[in-house]
């Protein structure tokens, strides 16, 4: 059977991916804020339902300046709590299916275990306030859901951390780079083929629904991740100015920002494993095929 898919927010690093990999499912209709997908503007949001009514919501957009919500508390609840429980409510009344994006920010980041989905919360920011309200409003909707939480996104496409930290590794003697902050980078192709694959699952299976951990396997800091770029770039025979022991480990109380990071991100995926059979690489894995794409 054919679906009717709605994705919001394509360009973004997983909506640009999410457009190659939900193009098997069915009639895929693709927007941006401009063509009516603006999650700030709730009357166009609703027109838009109305208008495609889809029978599938993958909603790709979100509110991600996670130091600028500290000042922008009012915008980020909207576009990241209001909006998807605007979509939720469209959902439940049309018993479509909505898969929505979250954030490992909605933890405090204590500890040094990996976190499941029945792991209290605790948000430290704004942004990570406005994650968890919008998993609230999805929940209590009533609507058929996925939720996937993930962490340390990046893509080939557009800015990432790997391409900074090559950026300034071929500029500068010496890099500082945060050492005590875990987590899975966790490619935005990785993230839309799981998606595909358990809407896919769900549209056949409904009561897989719900909330899962989608994360890369293994897990790495801020400080490793930078190191194993630029190793990885010099070993290809990229020229870069630092040498390997001037990438200095710092803590993160060195690099203050108006929010605070979880130093704990770790999220534990043994739920979406077994539930729909798939396997997790590991992110080193993600890491090299996106350096082997843009070096």
């Amino acid at each position: 059977m054919s679906h009717k898919i709605l994705l919001l927010g394509k360009n973004g690093q997983l909506g640009w991916e999410l457009q190659r990999a939900l193009a098997p499912l069915g009639e895929l209709i693709a927007l941006d804020r401009h063509e009516g997908g603006d999650l700030a503007q709730p009357d166009t949001l609703r027109a838009t339902l109305k208008h495609h009514r889809p029978d599938v919501i993958v909603n790709a957009a979100a509110y991600t300046a996670v130091d600028k919500a500290e000042s922008e508390p009012e915008l980020a609840l909207q576009i990241n709590a209001r909006a998807p429980g605007l979509l939720a409510e469209y959902a439940a009344a049309q018993n479509a299916l909505l898969l929505h994006y979250s954030s490992d920010y909605v933890f405090d980041g204590s500890g040094s275990a990996p976190r499941d989905e029945a792991a209290a919360t605790g948000p430290l920011s704004v942004y990570g306030r406005s994650k968890l309200e919008g998993e609230q409003a999805i929940a209590a909707s009533g609507c058929r859901h996925l939720i996937l939480r993930t962490s340390w996104v990046y893509a080939a496409r557009g800015g990432n951390f790997a391409k900074t930290m090559l950026r300034l590794a071929a500029e500068r003697e010496q890099l500082k780079v945060i050492a005590d902050q875990i987590g899975a980078p966790t490619g935005a192709d990785l993230l839309a083929d799981l998606s595909a694959h358990m809407l896919r699952t769900t549209l056949q299976r409904p009561e897989l629904g719900g909330l899962y951990h989608a994360v890369a396997a293994g897990e790495t800091s801020w400080h490793a991740y930078a190191c194993h770029v630029i190793e990885f770039a010099r070993a290809r025979g990229v020229s870069l100015k630092v040498p390997p022991e001037q990438v200095l480990a710092i803590p993160t109380t060195d690099y203050p920002t108006p929010a605070q990071r979880p130093l704990n991100s770790r999220l534990s995926t043994t739920k979406l494993q077994q539930a729909f059979g798939l396997r997790l690489p590991p992110w080193q894995q993600g890491v090299e095929r996106m350096l082997n794409e843009i070096l």
